[in-house]
This record gives structure tokens, C-alpha cells and sequence, in this order.
């Protein structure tokens, strides 16, 4: 899977941000922006988070981020509930952001991912074959799975299950039914803050 770019200097943070890059060696200078000196040179770097909370604390929208990544979000959704699933699909093809894959089961979903290698899984708690702890479990035991990020949805879990599923590796959980638009936003979400382990 390519990496995503975790450091800017200060003319690629301006151009992300959409601000002059004057701002952003203020902003870094004045330490609202953190970030580092190139030792022995008077280049500022800074990081993936650090961009992304000044972003956040700053109210500029995170897709011009997005948009550096190199190629489109690979999202694999799992749920065998047929119409969630196509109206899923339906608006993330149409988003142009994504490249989308499905599976009905547990075991699709580890065949699926093992040859597709999501940037985000979308995971139904309740499988016909097994439950969504098991599948995030799984997942982060694989060390060759270790960027991917998972957003649980169901309909029947209470609290502790939650607290549980996000101990079991999931990034995020969203209870159905739910407004599709907030589940992109969630999507971009997880993945900007992706810290790749390099």
C-alpha cells in the first residue's frame, strides 16, 4: 500500500491550508503550528498531526489533505444486509474519492482484505458467520494490516460493547441507522489521521 506524505514543509502546508506560506512561518515561529528546523538549515518541517490539528483548531476543511494522498481511498464493506450495502456503494462510487469493495461475511471479509488491502473497513457488528470483535481482532494481529482503519456499524450494541470494539483495534463506531453523508465525513476523518509506522 503507498504512504501517505507525514511531513510538509512550509510552502506544502501554505498550499494544503490555502493560506500564504507567510502565515504558516508565523504560525510555526509563533508555535501555534508545531513542527521542527532542519538541523543545520533554516527549513521548517512539519508533521502529518501537527498539520492536521492546526487544521482542525483552525476550522480549515481537511480535503486539500485528502486530496495529496496518492490514488483513491480503497474502502472494503462488510454487512449482509443488501441495501445498506448498495446505498453505501452507490454514494461512495459516486463521491469520486473511493474505490470500493463488499463482502457478506467474516470470511469474505479476510479473503477481501488480504487481496485488496483496504484503507478502511466499514464493519457490521453483527455477521451472519461472526461478530465484529473477532474481525477487528483479527485484523490488528496481522501486522501486514496494521494502516487499516475500522468503522463499526450496528444497530444493537451497547456501551461497554463499544468501549470493547475499540479496545479490539475499531477507530470508530456509528449506530444505525445513519446518515450516510456523516459516515464520509468519518471515513475521510480516520483516515487523515492515519499515523503511518515507518
Amino acid at each position: 500500500m503507498e504512504k501517505m506524505k507525514n511531513l510538509f514543509t512550509t510552502g506544502e502546508a501554505a498550499e494544503i491550508c490555502n493560506i500564504s506560506q507567510q502565515t504558516i512561518i508565523r504560525c510555526f515561529d509563533s508555535g501555534k503550528l508545531d513542527g521542527f528546523r532542519v538541523p543545520g538549515s533554516r527549513f521548517r518541517r512539519i508533521p502529518r498531526d501537527s498539520l492536521i490539528r492546526f487544521m482542525k483548531e483552525n476550522g480549515i476543511p481537511l480535503d486539500n489533505l485528502m486530496a495529496e494522498r496518492p490514488g483513491r481511498i480503497k474502502i472494503l464493506i462488510v454487512d449482509d444486509d443488501q441495501e445498506i450495502v448498495e446505498l453505501m456503494v452507490d454514494v461512495l462510487n459516486r463521491d469520486g474519492r473511493f474505490e470500493v469493495r463488499t463482502a457478506t461475511s467474516g470470511y469474505d471479509a479476510g479473503l477481501v482484505t488480504q487481496q485488496f488491502m483496504p484503507d478502511v473497513i466499514i464493519l457490521d457488528y453483527m455477521l451472519p458467520d461472526v461478530n465484529g470483535n473477532i474481525v477487528c481482532q483479527t485484523i490488528k494481529r496481522n501486522p501486514h494490516f496494521s494502516t487499516i482503519r475500522i468503522i463499526i456499524v450496528s444497530g444493537v450494541v451497547n456501551q461497554d460493547e463499544i468501549e470493547g470494539l475499540l479496545q479490539a483495534g475499531a477507530s470508530d463506531f456509528m449506530k444505525k441507522p445513519f446518515d450516510i453523508a456523516r459516515l464520509v465525513d468519518r471515513i475521510v476523518d480516520v483516515v487523515s489521521t492515519e499515523t503511518v509506522s515507518a
